[in-house]
C-alpha cells in the first residue's frame, strides 16, 4: 500500500528540510521498485502550502507547491520543514490545519525550527522533543512545558517525532522508513544516496 507523504512548504522554508525528506522517500520508493517491481509504490511524495501561488525558500529558491492545505490528498506521514517560521506561527488557519492534519496521519515529523510549529499545535503536549541547537533558548522561552532534548538527531515519541538542524531531517526520514517498512531498505536508501546514515547516540 502507498504511503502518502506530504510536506508543507512556506516562504523562508530551509531548503534542505523538505528537499532532504523528500530525496529520502522518493529515493526509498526507487530502490525498493529494483527489488519489488510487482509491489506498490511506496510512497507518494508531494508538497503542501497554505495556496498553490510559488514561494521562495531560504537563499531565494522559487518553489511551486503541488496542493494548497485546503485542497490536497489525504496525509499518512505529514513533515513541516524548519525556516523563519515567525509568519506562520501567526496563522491561525495553518496551526489549525497542522493540528488537524495530524490526527489523520500516521506520523507527524518536524525538522529544526519546524518543531516550534508542531509545539504551537499543542501536538508536543507531555512530550520530548529536538530542534536547531541555535534555537533551543527560544523554544524554551515560548514553550517551557516541552522537554527539548539536546545533542540527538531526532527524537521519536511514536505518532510525533522531531529533528535537529537541517541534515537532520534526512537521518529522520531513513528512521522513518526503517520504522515503517524495514532497516534494509534504510540502509540501501543511504547507499543509494552516497550518506553515511547517522542514527542517535
Amino acid at each position: 500500500m502507498t504511503m502518502n507523504v506530504g510536506i508543507y512548504l512556506y516562504n523562508e522554508v530551509e531548503v534542505l528540510d523538505f528537499a532532504g525528506p523528500f530525496e529520502v522517500f522518493s529515493t526509498a520508493s526507487r530502490v525498493n521498485a529494483r527489488v519489488s517491481p510487482e509491489s506498490d509504490n511506496l510512497f507518494n511524495v508531494y508538497t503542501v502550502a497554505e495556496d498553490s501561488n510559488p514561494l521562495f525558500a531560504r537563499g531565494g529558491l522559487q518553489v511551486v507547491p503541488e496542493h494548497s492545505i485546503s485542497d490536497h490528498p489525504k496525509i499518512d506521514l505529514l513533515i513541516i520543514p524548519g525556516g523563519i517560521v515567525t509568519d506562520e506561527l501567526a496563522k491561525d488557519h495553518v496551526v489549525s490545519w497542522i493540528k488537524a492534519s495530524s490526527k489523520i496521519a500516521n506520523i507527524t515529523a518536524s525538522v529544526c525550527t519546524g518543531t516550534f510549529l508542531l509545539a504551537k499545535a499543542g501536538l508536543l503536549n507531555t512530550k520530548s522533543a529536538t530542534t536547531h541547537w541555535e534555537d533551543i533558548d527560544d523554544f524554551h522561552s515560548m514553550f517551557p512545558d516541552v522537554k527539548i532534548k539536546e545533542n540527538v538527531r531526532w527524537v521519536d515519541e511514536g505518532p510525533i517525532i522531531t529533528a535537529a538542524g537541517i541534515s537532520a531531517g534526512i537521518d529522520m526520514s531513513l528512521h522513518l522508513i526503517s520504522r515503517v517498512v524495514n532497516e534494509d531498505l534504510a540502509i540501501r536508501t543511504a547507499k543509494q544516496m552516497e550518506l553515511k546514515w547517522t542514527k542517535n547516540s
